[in-house]
């Protein structure tokens, strides 16, 4: 279940469908990983064909990615089962 948010734009996606804050053209691949992540109980559940799942390093150690499109990555990381600190990224 995710629990907490980073990314203000996508909390108001998840919650209401607003795409005021994500980029447009993202939306169905995002309401897809959300959704997807919503049900995950850990890391392993987020790895679906495409979505290149991936550690982060860093800073961001213990979290990890998907590729939503191009630059763009939805990052979380697992915390008791539950999705935490979910944010919407452009990596340059």
């Amino acid at each position: 279940m995710i629990k907490t948010f980073r990314h203000k734009g996508l909390q108001l996606f998840y919650e209401t469908g607003s795409k005021a804050g994500i980029q447009p053209s993202h939306a169905s691949k995002l309401r897809r990983q959300l959704s997807q992540l919503d049900f995950a109980k850990s890391v392993e559940d987020m790895n679906v064909p495409g979505w290149g799942l991936h550690a982060l390093a860093g800073n961001l150690e213990q979290h990890y990615a998907v590729s939503v499109n191009g630059n763009w990555r939805l990052t979380f990381k697992f915390e008791m089962g539950d999705a935490v600190l979910v944010d919407y990224q452009d990596y340059h």
